[in-house]
């Protein structure tokens, strides 16, 4: 990796942070609904990067926000697991495509980028919420917190990413 990607990777990270701490987790939308956009730098971390540095880095993203957060390394733990399964979810989405030196994220169709981002928020919070209420007595408490917080991530997130993806022209 290139010194130039070395810091745009640290600018997303800090910024996402950033946004993610005074902004996302001070909305409180009907009590609970809290965005949750960090999940963008997993979904924007270059594809032939050294997986056991993705895996710390993204161990490091969940640790930061759980420190600011207060929540018990819930957000660790999740990160990690979309971390972890973003090879497979990217199969899912892109085919072998993406194992080509050559793929780029910004090549593929809207669909394909918001069923990969999608497939990654809802895993997240699938872990996140499931760690936070840990009971499954209160299985419909989770599994709308779950949905309604995905809409907002998911809203957000697309959004914030056509805001900040390069245009082809």
């Amino acid at each position: 990796m290139s010194s130039t990607n070395y810091l745009i990777t640290i600018f997303r990270f800090t910024v996402l942070v950033l946004v993610q701490v005074l902004l996302c987790n001070k909305i409180g939308f009907l009590g609970f609904i809290n965005p949750m956009i960090y999940i963008l730098f997993i979904y924007w971390y270059p594809i032939k990067q050294n997986r056991a540095v993705f895996l710390l880095i993204s161990f490091l993203l969940g640790f930061t926000i759980d420190i600011f957060s207060d929540t018990l390394a819930f957000h660790s733990a999740a990160t990690i697991t979309i971390a972890f399964l973003r090879p497979t979810i990217m199969r899912f989405c892109f085919g072998v495509n993406f194992e080509f030196q050559s793929f780029k994220i910004n090549t593929v169709p809207w669909i394909q980028k918001i069923t990969f981002l999608g497939l990654l928020i809802f895993i997240h919070h699938t872990v996140f919420f499931t760690l936070e209420v840990f009971s499954f007595d209160n299985f419909l408490l989770i599994l709308k917190k779950i949905v309604l917080v995905i809409l907002a991530s998911l809203l957000l997130c697309t959004l914030f990413s056509s805001l900040f993806s390069i245009k082809k022209e």
